[in-house]
């Protein structure tokens, strides 16, 4: 992506609000809305990927670019109004993983919607990064899976080798609760015209098989803002409550990895995991099942490993 004259604006004004977050961790920003104009939707454009997928209305980015400033004038006022109407993403299934007879919902907005969401996430972006905690790596700016795998080994190594730990929640994406997400989202953002952007997003629907339908639960994983909302809810229900609830009450030491809804814990402690004869002080399949939780999240997978 080339940088336009703008894009240094843009980054400056996202360098104040990150600042500000920085500062004030326990801030709920009020007034986010005013920061949307042309300029922040030309970045937004600009940023968004022109060779993905077409939505529901079939419109590829060559087409939206054709008339790109109506189309972005058109936008922002709608988006201001309160009259935008998130559409439905349209839903594909790709395989997951090596297994040829399992595969993963991806559901993929229409190409201005992408744009819009690209506007919001900027902003929140900008807020949660400030939030959130080291072990996190996935969907997130200047980190990679690579960084995760990474992590892992030189925690072994440090440890001189431990107990892992992997988890992998499954459908998170699709059981995540959507009500108690908002009321995480209000801890830090009060902006009525970003939170009811993200409602109409969080319910816009899914287009799949000639009908649409509107799930009670779940963000679409494919969005643009979809990985930034699960990492919000991941930070709260399981990277703060790790660090802050179970590592206190352990034998030894343990670290949390997590790229997105896929986690590894490393422990230096047996028995900290449940040993032969021992029961766990930490222990994801009973006292801390996602899917049992009432905020919601999938069922979750896990396996233990030795290492060292």
């Amino acid at each position: 992506m080339t940088e336009t004259p703008s894009s240094s604006t843009i980054s400056t004004k996202l360098e104040r609000v990150a600042k500000l977050a920085r500062q004030a961790p326990g801030l709920a920003f009020t007034t986010l809305a005013h920061h949307l104009d042309l300029e922040w939707l030309r970045e937004a454009h600009r940023r968004t990927r022109k060779d993905g997928a077409v939505g529901v209305d079939g419109q590829r980015a060559e087409d939206y670019a054709r008339d790109l400033e109506a189309n972005l004038r058109s936008l922002l006022d709608r988006a201001k109004s309160g009259t935008y109407r998130a559409p439905p993403v349209r839903r594909v299934h790709i395989p997951k993983g090596s297994d040829p007879t399992r595969t993963r919902p991806l559901g993929i907005p229409t190409f201005e919607d992408k744009v819009l969401q690209s506007a919001v996430m900027m902003l929140l972006e900008a807020i949660y990064e400030q939030d959130f905690l080291d072990c996190s790596y996935g969907f997130r700016p200047g980190r990679s899976a690579h960084q995760a795998l990474k992590a892992v080994d030189d925690t072994l190594w440090a440890m001189g080798g431990g107990w892992v730990l992997e988890i992998d929640i499954e459908r998170f994406f699709d059981a995540l609760g959507v009500e108690h997400l908002r009321a995480m989202l209000r801890q830090r953002v009060r902006d009525g015209v970003i939170l009811r952007l993200i409602d109409k997003w969080l319910h816009a629907g899914v287009f799949e098989a000639g009908a649409v339908t509107h799930p009670d639960a779940g963000t679409p994983q494919g969005g643009v803002i979809s990985p930034l909302l699960a990492n919000v809810y991941l930070h709260e229900v399981l990277d703060r409550w790790f660090h802050e609830q179970v590592v206190p009450r352990l034998r030894g030491r343990a670290h949390l990895i997590r790229y997105a809804d896929d986690a590894v814990l490393v422990f230096s402690d047996e028995q900290d995991v449940g040993g032969q004869e021992n029961p766990p002080k930490f222990d994801p399949l009973g006292r801390r099942r996602v899917g049992d939780d009432p905020r919601g999240g999938g069922g979750v997978e896990s396996g233990l490993v030795a290492h060292g």
